[in-house]
């Protein structure tokens, strides 16, 4: 398989397991407000979205969303997750692998860069590796599904869209790769990854499996 000139991580289920904390705290706050959803409900309609989707499509569906939601919702959660965010188990392993083959990475998330630097400070080794080259779809005003955040962060990478490969743990992140030109890994560590092949991504289940699948 052709190597990339760039790999373009998502951050949020790819580089640290927040995602279950994330889905969790979303339940919870949504069940005190008349909407019950399980966990699998949860990670099927709002993984890989922006908190603002989660507000309009929780009150579509009934629940009791205050205008000032997702701000209060957004101060507990980085409340929560700087708690303990555990790293995704092998991704230092990945990125060892990858400097030794000479090719940049980068990290574009939806999150805002408060969450990434409270999620990834965690972990000094992972941080200091990727601080400055964080693209936040808060910053960009860009957010998958839409494919403007990948092609910003390739852009600021300099390096051509169909020459960059995302890893990405979600259908919209996958799907945005796909409308950038992208190749894409979707990641699927917590489900079998249908949803992420149906979005023309190479499912993998383990971190382990990446350099090979990158050609390195």
């Amino acid at each position: 398989m052709t190597r990339p000139d760039l790999v373009i991580f998502d951050c949020d289920g790819v580089l640290v397991d927040s995602e279950p904390i994330t889905n969790r705290m979303i339940r919870d706050d949504l069940a005190g407000r008349g909407l019950t959803l399980s966990e699998a409900e949860i990670d099927r309609r709002f993984v890989g979205g922006t908190m603002r989707g989660v507000a309009e499509e929780a009150t579509a569906l009934g629940a009791e969303i205050p205008d000032d939601w997702v701000a209060q919702f957004y101060e507990k959660l980085y409340a929560r997750l700087a708690e303990g965010t555990p790293a995704i188990p092998g991704v230092e392993t990945v990125l060892d692998r990858l400097d030794a083959a000479g090719i940049p990475y980068c990290v574009g998330s939806n999150g805002s860069p408060r969450k990434m630097a409270i999620t990834l400070g965690q972990h000094p080794r992972l941080h200091d590796r990727l601080k400055y080259r964080l693209y936040s779809a808060h910053t960009l005003g860009t957010a998958k599904p839409d494919p403007g955040l990948y092609l910003a962060a390739a852009r600021g990478m300099g390096v051509p869209a169909h020459r960059a490969t995302v890893i990405d743990d979600s259908p919209s992140g996958c799907r945005a790769a796909r409308r950038a030109g992208m190749r894409c890994f979707g990641y699927a560590a917590h489900h079998a990854g249908a949803r992420l092949a149906a979005e023309a991504a190479i499912v993998s289940h383990n971190m382990a499996e990446l350099p090979a699948l990158l050609g390195i």
